[in-house]
């Protein structure tokens, strides 16, 4: 080993110690635990690209909402499950206002962060038709859905979506869909981890394979407008958020609090079904929640038994938030658009070095800057280079933990890392490829 910024010593003392056998097939938090400790040990600092956590300061018209309704005594009482009425109908507002989906507000239902939401959706979806009991992963994707499957015991299926772009994904997701055992869909857009964007060709295909297949497609939007190629900002004027929903009537969506607005501390988020799937009814449903109709199902049946409601507060900071936003009175991306410029520096730093860019196109277009990016060294898999990284100081999460069957790269997420960092990353990375 040649000299690195952290002691060879230390770090492989430090691994040993922690049980991982292979640091590249290790879960999000338990790098996270690992990098904390050889920080300690260390005494050096880690340039932070692990965690997806957002790095801004809370939207302040979210924490003065919620302030004001703690005092109003809000703490007090037990939230109605469904949602408080004012967030509901802004929820309502804001799809229209940036999807274009007409929702009735009763569709748009609190959750406890999209965690929450994505759980209750599996858990419900998968009971509404007997055979069909399997998840269909559009991959590389967010490592912790896959583990709730895990956890509550349900089956999935997941392919790498990399080589399947444009037309070629009709037949990929037909192969699967053919076996009659798919419920749902599932993907994110803009993804975690690959930062992929799925073009409106591909979105249509989606959709018209969930009508022919009669699935559901779950839409996870964590990332809401952040393809900052696009101006997705001011209410009710295109270009808006792309969706399914514009093809297909069996969508739910995932719109997260915590990166658009930076509310991830509150754990908030709305689950928004379509008009057609909150009122259809499925009689295999009633063993398990005593009734038939999904939408009623999801709220008085999963999110009743999971977490009785989401936190009081937290609904009216999230409900002034979107109202805010639908208003015009506050411009989300103004503040997020952060992210965009820092990936850029920060990816031109890496392939400065002799690293590239995994997934790198929409399509024919450049794939574009934002909370995440994947890069690769030429000759190691993502193993490796997750491990050497530790001599570096340098922290990301494997692809291969995230569905990605190229063999190789890192999910490096901009949030953490300041720009006071730039010079430190760019004096590592020269370092690592000097040693390489």
């Amino acid at each position: 080993m040649k000299n690195t910024p952290i002691p060879a010593e230390v770090v492989d003392k430090i691994v040993a110690e922690s049980g991982i056998k292979e640091v590249g097939k290790a879960s999000i938090r338990e790098v996270k635990r690992l990098i904390n400790q050889i920080e300690i040990e260390s005494g050096k600092e880690f340039i932070r690209m692990e965690m997806g956590i957002p790095g801004l300061p809370a939207c302040k018209v979210g924490v003065e909402a919620q302030i004001q309704a703690l005092k109003n005594g809000v703490a007090a009482l037990y939230p109605d499950i469904e949602g408080i009425p004012d967030l509901k109908k802004e929820a309502a507002r804001f799809v229209k206002n940036f999807i274009d989906l007409d929702v009735n507000p009763e569709n748009c239902i609190p959750t406890v962060g999209s965690m929450m939401g994505g759980m209750a959706g599996f858990m419900t979806f998968v009971r509404c038709r007997k055979g069909r009991d399997t998840t269909l992963f559009i991959d590389p994707g967010f490592p912790v859905q896959k583990q709730q499957h895990r956890v509550l015991g349900l089956k999935y299926e997941t392919f790498d979506v990399y080589n399947f772009r444009g037309q070629k994904l009709r037949a990929k997701l037909e192969s699967y869909l053919q076996k009659g055992n798919i419920h749902t869909i599932i993907y994110s857009n803009p993804n975690n981890p690959s930062w992929i964007c799925f073009t409106e060709e591909e979105l249509q295909i989606i959709g018209e394979l969930a009508n022919q297949y009669d699935v559901f497609v779950f839409e996870d939007l964590a990332y809401f407008g952040m393809d900052f190629r696009n101006d997705i900002s001011k209410p009710g004027v295109a270009p808006f958020q792309p969706s399914v929903g514009k093809y297909t009537e069996n969508y739910a969506l995932l719109i997260s609090g915590s990166k658009a607005f930076s509310y991830a501390g509150e754990r908030i988020a709305i689950m928004v079904l379509s008009n057609k799937m909150f009122k259809r009814e499925f009689p295999d449903l009633m063993p398990y929640f005593r009734m038939t109709q999904l939408g009623r199902a999801i709220i008085y049946g999963t999110v009743y038994a999971i977490s009785s409601g989401v936190a009081h507060s937290a609904q009216y900071a999230m409900a002034a938030i979107l109202k805010a936003c639908n208003d015009g009175t506050y411009n989300y991306l103004d503040d997020v658009r952060e992210y965009g410029e820092k990936a850029a520096i920060m990816k031109k730093l890496f392939t400065d070095n002799g690293f590239y860019i995994v997934y790198d196109k929409d399509g024919e277009k450049d794939l574009a800057d934002g909370f995440y990016f994947t890069v690769a060294y030429p000759g190691m898999t993502s193993d490796e280079l997750l491990h050497e990284f530790l001599y570096y100081g340098i922290s990301a999460i494997s692809l291969t933990t995230c569905g990605s069957e190229r063999g190789e790269g890192l999910r490096a997420c901009v949030s953490l890392t300041p720009r006071r960092q730039f010079p430190l990353l760019e004096e590592r990375l020269k370092m690592f490829k000097a040693n390489h």
